[in-house]
């Protein structure tokens, strides 16, 4: 068996969005777990609408996912002498032709089609007409065959068959001299040795074309795996209107790379009912054949949910230095301020995504100039200064970095004035952190350290005293 060669061929004219993303896991993971070839291939054809903005996007996502490619990026625009010479053998062949009906004239022909409940395919007026002379523009049709059937075994679907006589001539290049998209298809994947050519079923009903093309060059077959779409909650196809479709997208919002793969490889493929898969488990258990025919719908929450798994298990250096550029973002400095990895191990637990805590993070580096006056509502004046008061006496005789120690000194102010929990430690987290939402107070304090404590409580002291 010659070896297994996959690819993923993304246009740059757009973000990379989740369901390329999805199709480019499917194909890496089929590749690593078969120890076969991933290749990235571009298809910049549409000169129009290529930009290198989109690609440059592109790349930074399949990087940011480690979807490293074996061979590539190739570019399709720098294979057209490669297509015109194909197109030539076919028309040497005989199995391509001229065709010089104009516009015009196939608008009118798909009209009349229509009229008459026929379908709006081209009739073949050119098929026999002959080479006209020159100067007259023309496009080159395959010449397809017309009776029987074209069908082609899918590994997700199953045997999928055409009647022939459905198939028109497909157009294989335009009056300008540049291929089409299906012929372009073809030649590459026959020309780069692609064994298996799996992608988003949007794309069933160019496989026969194809299948016929290369049967027509004499190229092997490749196998076909065609990965049901991915829906909205509303079940149509995902869009921009749903959220966020683009993989850098979910960067910026703060997502792991690792949960955004779990989840997506977990959209159509199973594995029992296992819901989180390490990297190495992914490419262990992958089965093409275990990828469902039915659409799947993407659901945010789900992916929160893994993404706060991932985050609370992280490494908090890595977590840190993830970290940077959303507190960057809210031009927050972390510089002089308490070390950023025990910043994370306060809020990893709780932070759903790096957005999230970077929101949670930023009370420990910028002193609050305002407090929550709904909460401090709660409290009597003269009670809240008694327990600010009593909570900076007792805090100088606990080592900073002793969490217990801290958290045994709120219980021995409580104890020794009969006090609540509540009634101490929600106020000193107001005075510390500006707000009610807050890690534990001995980790607080020890992230923070003593002296950076004290000055902050006492600071809120004086707030509520002037009131």
């Amino acid at each position: 068996m010659s070896e297994l060669r996959v690819r993923f061929a993304p246009s740059p004219t757009g973000y990379l969005h989740v369901g390329g993303a999805r199709t480019a896991l499917f194909n890496w993971l089929f590749a690593r777990k078969e120890g076969g070839t991933f290749i990235l291939r571009i298809e910049d054809t549409d000169v129009e609408r290529s930009t290198k903005e989109s690609l440059d996007a592109i790349l930074e996502g399949m990087k940011w996912l480690g979807l490293e490619w074996d061979e590539g990026p190739f570019y399709q625009s720098d294979s057209f002498p490669l297509y015109k010479e194909y197109v030539q053998k076919l028309l040497d062949a005989g199995k391509a032709y001229k065709c010089y009906c104009t516009a015009e004239k196939l608008d009118a022909k798909r009209t009349l089609a229509m009229q008459e409940g026929r379908k709006p395919k081209y009739d073949g007026t050119c098929r026999e007409r002959g080479v006209l002379p020159d100067g007259r523009p023309y496009v080159v049709r395959f010449r397809a065959p017309q009776n029987g059937v074209t069908s082609f075994d899918d590994l997700i679907k199953g045997t999928i068959t055409f009647p022939n006589e459905e198939l028109d001539d497909l157009i294989i290049q335009r009056t300008d001299g540049t291929p089409t998209y299906n012929f372009c298809v073809v030649i590459d994947d026959a020309t780069m040795r692609i064994t298996t050519v799996i992608r988003g079923d949007d794309h069933v009903n160019n496989t026969p074309r194809q299948v016929q093309l290369y049967e027509a060059l004499g190229f092997p077959v490749p196998q076909f795996a065609h990965v049901p779409m991915i829906l909205g909650t509303d079940k149509a196809r995902l869009s921009k209107r749903h959220g966020a479709t683009s993989v850098i997208a979910y960067r910026d919002m703060g997502f792991l790379p690792e949960a955004l793969i779990n989840y997506l490889v977990r959209l159509g493929w199973s594995h029992g009912d296992d819901e989180i898969f390490s990297r190495d488990e992914m490419i262990q258990k992958f089965d093409i054949h275990n990828v469902g025919r039915s659409a799947s719908v993407f659901n945010t929450e789900k992916l929160l949910w893994l993404n706060a798994h991932y985050i609370k298990n992280g490494d908090p250096e890595r977590l840190a230095a993830l970290l940077l550029p959303h507190l960057s973002s809210r031009e927050v400095t972390t510089l002089g301020g308490p070390n950023l990895v025990a910043v994370v191990k306060t809020l990893q637990e709780r932070a759903q995504t790096l957005e999230e805590m970077a929101g949670r993070a930023v009370f420990y580096y910028n002193t609050p100039v305002s407090y929550d006056d709904a909460a401090l509502a709660k409290f009597d004046k003269e009670q809240l200064l008694a327990v600010f008061a009593a909570v900076t006496a007792k805090l100088s005789s606990v080592p900073a970095n002793d969490a217990a120690g801290i958290d045994a000194l709120f219980k021995e102010v409580c104890s020794e004035n009969g006090w609540k929990m509540g009634q101490v430690g929600q106020p000193v987290r107001i005075a510390l952190s500006g707000g009610t939402q807050a890690p534990g107070i001995g980790e607080i304090v020890v992230t923070l350290g003593v002296e950076e404590t004290v000055r902050r409580i006492q600071k809120a002291q004086e707030f509520v005293s002037a009131k």
